[in-house]
C-alpha cells in the first residue's frame, strides 16, 4: 500500500477545512530504482574493455599496459554519472546513457589505438562531460522554466558564433574559423551555440505556432500562408550562408539550416515549408560554391577525390581505401592501417571503425545512433508542452543531423564537412556539448514520467 506524503495530507486537510472540494491531485509512485541502467552500464563497460584489450593485442601483441586504469576511470566516472541520475531525475529514460557511454567507449579504443595523447585528452573531457551531466541535473529541474530566456538564448549562440572571429582570438584549423584559444585551452564555441539555438527554436515556433500554420492570404480560390509569415526560414537560410562565408564552415551551416527546417515542419506539419526549405537549400549551395572558395574545393573533392590525391581529396580517398580494406568482418582491432588517413582520430573516426571492424562494426553503430535518436523522440512525444516537446526534438535532432552529415561525409553520400562524430570523434567541446544533451533529455525524460497532465501533482517515494 502506497503511504502518501505529509505534504499532500496536509493539502487536503486544509481544503477540507474550509469547506472547499479538495483539488484533483495525481498520486504519482516514484521508484529511484535503475537497475535496467545500471545493467546496460555494466554491459557497456565489458564490450569497451574488451575491445581495448583486443585492439591492444592485435597492435602490440600483449594486454594494455594501463588496463585497471581504463577501466577503473570508465567505470567510475560512467557510476558518478548513474549516481547522479538516481538522485535527480529518477524517473528518467534508463537507455539514453549507457547508449551513450557505448559510443564513447568504442571511440576512445580507435582514439587510443592511433594518437595516445588524443586518447589522454579525450579521458580529461570524458571527466568534463560527466561534471556537466551532473551539474545540469542539478540547476536544471523544471526544461519548461527556459521558456522565458527565448532571446537570452538567441543572444547568447550568437556571441558564440561570432567568437571565433574575433582577432588575436579566435584561430583557423583547416580552413574553418571554428575555434576560439586561451592560453592552452582551445575549443569550439558553436557546440554550445547549437544548444542554445535550439531553446531558442523550440521557443519561437511553440510561440507562434498558429500564424505559421494557418493560412489565412487568399490567393484565388486558395488561401496560403501569408509571405511575411516565412521570414523566419529566409532568416534561417541568410544566417547558415552568412554563418558559412564568415567561417568556412560547412557542416555547421547544414546542420542549423536542416534543425530549423525540421522543427518548421515539426511545429506546422505544412509540406510547404519543406519544399521552400529544400529550394533556398539548393539555391544557396549554388551560390556558395560559386562564392566561397572552401565550399567549392569541398565539393571537388566530393565528386573526384582521385584527382586530387596530392592535396584535398587525399583525406576522404585513403578512408574509402581503409573502408575497403574492412570489407564485412573487418581487419580485426590493432591490425587496421588507417593511421595513413589525415585527422584519422578526429574527422575520419568513422573510417577507423569500418576498417577494424568492417560493415558489421558500422551497423552496429548505426544502431546504436539510431536507439539514441528514436528514445530522443520518444521522449518529445511524451512531453507535456509544445516549448519541451520541440526542444525536446530539437536536441536529439542535433545528434542525429550531426552523425548524418558526417557519415554520410566519409561515405561520401555528401560532401565531407569535418565536424565531429558525436561521442566518438576526438573533441573535446564536442563531447562536453554531447553529455549537455544527454542531461537535458534525461531531465525531460523524468518530468514526463513525474508530471501527468492536468491536476495537482504530489509525488510519493517508494525506494
Amino acid at each position: 500500500m502506497i503511504k502518501p506524503s505529509y505534504d499532500y495530507c496536509w493539502t487536503v486537510a486544509r481544503h477540507a477545512t474550509r469547506d472547499a472540494p479538495a483539488p484533483a491531485t495525481s498520486v504519482v509512485p516514484v521508484s529511484k530504482s535503475r537497475s535496467t541502467e545500471l545493467g546496460l552500464m555494466v554491459l557497456a563497460w565489458i564490450i569497451t574493455t574488451s575491445l581495448y584489450i583486443l585492439a591492444s593485442l592485435g597492435a602490440q601483441g600483449h594486454m594494455p599496459p594501463r588496463l585497471w586504469s581504463f577501466l577503473s576511470v570508465i567505470v567510475f566516472l560512467s557510476l558518478a554519472m548513474h549516481v547522479a541520475i538516481r538522485r535527480y531525475a529518477p524517473q528518467a529514460s534508463q537507455i539514453l546513457l549507457p547508449v551513450a557511454t557505448l559510443l564513447n567507449g568504442i571511440g576512445y579504443v580507435e582514439i587510443a589505438r592511433w594518437n595516445s595523447t588524443h586518447a589522454a585528452y579525450q579521458a580529461v573531457w570524458f571527466a568534463l562531460g560527466a561534471v556537466a551531466l551532473v551539474i545540469t541535473l542539478k540547476v536544471v529541474r523544471h526544461v519548461r522554466d527556459l521558456d522565458r530566456y527565448r532571446y537570452l538564448t538567441l543572444v547568447g549562440a550568437i556571441f558564440l558564433l561570432l567568437l571565433p572571429l574575433v582577432p588575436h582570438f579566435g584561430e583557423t584549423v583547416n580552413g574553418a574559423r571554428l575555434w576560439v584559444k586561451a592560453g592552452p585551452l582551445s575549443f569550439q564555441p558553436v557546440e554550445l551555440a547549437k544548444i542554445l539555438l535550439a531553446f531558442f527554436f523550440a521557443s519561437y515556433f511553440a510561440a507562434n505556432r498558429e500564424l505559421l500554420s494557418t493560412p489565412t492570404m487568399r490567393i484565388g480560390q486558395r488561401l496560403i500562408v501569408p509571405p511575411s509569415k516565412l521570414l523566419p526560414i529566409l532568416f534561417a537560410w541568410g544566417f547558415a550562408i552568412a554563418v558559412l562565408g564568415a567561417e568556412n564552415d560547412v557542416g555547421f551551416a547544414i546542420l542549423l539550416f536542416a534543425l530549423f527546417l525540421m522543427l518548421l515542419w515539426v511545429t506546422t506539419g505544412l509540406k510547404t515549408y519543406v519544399l521552400l526549405g529544400f529550394g533556398l537549400f539548393a539555391g544557396g549551395g549554388f551560390l556558395a560554391e560559386r562564392l566561397f572558395s572552401q565550399v567549392h574545393l569541398r565539393i571537388s573533392y566530393w565528386l573526384d577525390p582521385w584527382h586530387y590525391m596530392n592535396s584535398g581529396g587525399l583525406q576522404l580517398a585513403y578512408g574509402w581505401f581503409s573502408l575497403a580494406a574492412g570489407g564485412v568482418t573487418g581487419t580485426g582491432l590493432g591490425l587496421g592501417q588507417s593511421g595513413t588517413v589525415p585527422f584519422i582520430s578526429s574527422d575520419m573516426i568513422f573510417a577507423a571503425v569500418g576498417e577494424e571492424l568492417g560493415i558489421l562494426g558500422i551497423i552496429v553503430v548505426l544502431c546504436l545512433f539510431a536507439l539514441f535518436v528514436g528514445e530522443g523522440f520518444r521522449i518529445a512525444q511524451r512531453a507535456h508542452s509544445d516549448f519541451v516537446r520541440l526542444a525536446a526534438t530539437a536536441l536529439t535532432a542535433t545528434v542525429g543531423i550531426q552523425a548524418f552529415v558526417i557519415m554520410a561525409g566519409v561515405l561520401r553520400l555528401l560532401p565531407f564537412t569535418g565536424i565531429t562524430l558525436p561521442f566518438m570523434a576526438y573533441g573535446g567541446s564536442s563531447l562536453l556539448a554531447n553529455y549537455v544533451i544527454v542531461a537535458l533529455l534525461l531531465r525531460i525524460s523524468d518530468e514526463n514520467a513525474t508530471e501527468p497532465r492536468g491536476g495537482e501533482i504530489r509525488t510519493v517515494d517508494l525506494s
